[in-house]
């Protein structure tokens, strides 16, 4: 398992290869503050179905869940190999998908839900760190 851990910021990747080199933590800082303690989980497929089942009730792979703990607390989960099948489904690079998802789950962390705007947010954070 690869895991770098930051000043409030904690990334495990469980399958094989790298943790991506993206801004993670310029997003996090940005969105949710320096004093935001997360942690990111790049799960296995078993470990992201079995995480869908139990939160969401669906037998498949996850792209992405976010779990507040507090106002400063908080994890979420990015499934790799889902966010590249999905990257192309959006006209994305594999990057730039992940970038998308990462600030979707910061601004759940925040308190926002799906709606007009979250997504301008989205779209605000995503002009400012996609490449």
């Amino acid at each position: 398992m690869d895991v770098v851990e930051l000043e409030n910021f904690t990334i495990k990747r469980q399958t094989k290869g790298r943790i991506p080199n993206l801004p993670f933590v310029d997003i996090k800082n940005m969105i949710l503050g320096k004093k935001y303690d997360l942690s990111l989980l790049f799960p296995s497929k078993e470990v992201s179905i079995y995480l869908h089942k139990k939160f969401k009730n669906k037998n498949t792979l996850v792209n992405i869940l976010s779990f507040s703990f507090d106002k400063l607390n908080g994890e979420m989960i990015i499934t790799l190999s889902q966010a590249r099948i999905e990257a192309k489904n959006y006209n994305r690079g594999y990057y730039n998908h992940l970038i998308f998802l990462f600030i979707h789950g910061c601004l759940h962390l925040k308190g926002m839900d799906h709606s007009d705007k979250m997504e301008k947010e989205e779209y605000f954070y995503y002009k400012q760190f996609s490449s």
